[in-house]
């Protein structure tokens, strides 16, 4: 094994449960060798390092036999932890569930034990109807016909040979209509993850040339639940990335209600469940559905024991950065940031538990609202700290537009602590950042030239007209639907009309917030 094989070992390792541990602990016990107590002794020095140290096992094992040809030794624990997590979770999943019994009906098969192996087949194809594993079922079919085969078609009829045509032919279909309906909804979240919604005709020309497609006229042409589920997640992005959030919303409910409609087919893929409340709570709260939104965010939080799901490090991971992240939002959203600012501690701790194994994007976005409560408060020595963490210590560069509004909100932050020398520094690395992206749009020039303006005035009158220009210039620019999203990640227009009207900022965005 190559270093880097080596330190896909050492993550393999630390990527193991408990009970997966424990249960390596057994399997290699099995085999009371002295190569088996070999691998058991590496695999503990390796569970022991945070950082894979190569040096430290060659002084730790000294000139032992096993360190003599050290990266075969890591080969060959590499495959024992595979196969012990193969025979771990054999009975995890229904796809776990369905190879073992075609592995158990193939060798029954080669050991001319044909009845047998076709009671499993049997067994087998039910379990992947019920469950729509289209591409399992083509195997399956394919060892039945095998068996169909070896008594040269005497064990079979003509109606039953009809229905395995039938069968096959309805199996393609639906895998042909999964894969075109997933190339539509990668194509148009290509786009979305790496530019963020629609800021230009060209942008949104693109989205509509994506969403134009035959296959999304009607409901009907997805053939199954997963399908059915692809059809209202593409329109419900592609409704999100043009900004009809009413539609997007639409779009969400429906597939909140097919997924809980078909919890079986879906309680092996929980991120499916977790995207779509996340995303149904953050567009449900951009049109003041707060009632429902706090409602999905039970449900979401509620997720693993309500549908007895597996508890994994990475549902938890996703779970508390997602629901914190969906917390704080709509606590801004609100303004009630003295709420959002109650969990920051909470947060803390998620931060320290998880470490960098919390995506970045997930982390810049906590990052971000963290900066944003604090500004709501006032607290604007905490806020700029937030915000350089953001900008300083995560690597988000993806996801541009995140990254764009963290470095206006840090100039907002710096006016507010009135620090005057660092405005210029940081105009001049916003300014570059924003060129080289090619992100300027109407709405980045308009913050940018305040910026300029109100950091070189001393005048307070002056500094009244420049608030002023700013609040109309925004207004101006708001009423175009691309240049609105930028509201989104900071209402910069409560906080103009702040100044403007010298009223508390929290106090605008609460009466913002009220359901009309």
């Amino acid at each position: 094994m190559s270093n880097t094989a080596s330190d896909q070992l050492h993550k393999l390792i630390k990527a193991l449960s408990r009970p997966e541990k424990r249960y390596f602990k057994v399997y290699t016990g099995r085999h009371q060798t002295e190569e088996g107590n070999n691998y058991q002794r590496l695999f503990d020095a390796i569970d022991k390092m945070d950082e894979y140290d190569e040096e430290y096992l060659k002084r730790k094992f000294g000139n032992e036999l096993f360190m003599k040809q050290l990266s075969i030794s890591k080969a060959r624990l590499y495959d024992q932890i595979l196969k012990s997590l193969n025979s771990f979770h054999a009975n995890s999943s229904i796809d776990a569930e369905l190879k073992k019994l075609i592995h158990s009906a193939e060798i029954l098969y080669k050991k001319t034990l044909y009845a047998q192996s076709q009671k499993l087949l049997k067994t087998a194809r039910k379990l992947a109807i019920k469950f729509e594993k289209h591409t399992t079922l083509l195997e399956i079919l394919m060892w039945e016909k095998k068996l169909i085969e070896k008594d040269n078609y005497t064990e079979v009829n003509e109606e039953e040979l009809e229905i395995i045509v039938e069968q096959d032919r309805l199996t393609l279909e639906k895998i042909k209509n999964f894969s075109e309906f997933w190339h539509i909804k990668s194509r148009l979240f290509y786009i979305l993850n790496r530019k963020g919604k629609a800021r230009s005709a060209n942008e949104l020309s693109g989205f509509k040339s994506i969403i134009d497609n035959v296959l999304l006229n009607s409901e009907s042409a997805a053939l199954y639940f997963e399908t059915k589920y692809l059809y209202h997640h593409i329109y419900s992005a592609y409704y999100f990335g043009i900004d009809d959030y009413e539609n997007s919303y639409k779009h969400l409910k429906k597939n909140v209600e097919l997924i809980e409609e078909n919890i079986e087919q879906f309680k092996e893929e929980p991120n499916t469940y977790f995207s779509v409340l996340t995303n149904a709570i953050y567009v449900g709260t951009r049109i003041k559905q707060y009632p429902e939104a706090f409602a999905y965010l039970r449900k979401l939080r509620d997720l693993p024991e309500k549908f007895a799901l597996n508890r994994n490090e990475d549902l938890d991971i996703k779970l508390f950065s997602s629901s914190f992240s969906i917390e704080t939002t709509i606590y801004i959203m609100l303004g009630e940031f003295e709420k959002g600012i109650k969990l920051i501690p909470i947060i803390e701790e998620g931060f320290k538990l998880y470490g960098d194994r919390i995506n970045n994007v997930r982390r810049a976005y906590l990052f971000f609202n963290i900066a944003i409560l604090y500004l709501g408060e006032k607290n604007y020595s905490e806020a700029i700290r937030w915000t350089n963490k953001l900008l300083n210590d995560i690597d988000i560069d993806k996801s541009q537009d995140l990254y764009c509004f963290g470095q206006l909100l840090n100039l907002i932050i710096h006016l507010e602590l009135d620090n005057r020398q660092l405005v210029p520094y940081a105009l001049t690395s916003t300014e570059r950042y924003l060129k080289s992206r090619n992100r300027v749009y109407k709405f980045e020039t308009v913050i940018l030239n305040f910026i300029k303006k109100i950091s070189k005035i001393r005048d307070l009158q002056k500094a009244d007209e420049i608030y002023v220009k700013l609040l109309n210039d925004i207004n101006a620019i708001t009423a175009d639907n691309f240049e609105k999203t930028a509201l989104e990640y900071f209402d910069f227009l409560s906080w103009a009309e702040s100044k403007v009207y010298k009223r508390d900022f929290k106090e605008l965005v609460r009466k913002k917030a009220e359901i009309k």
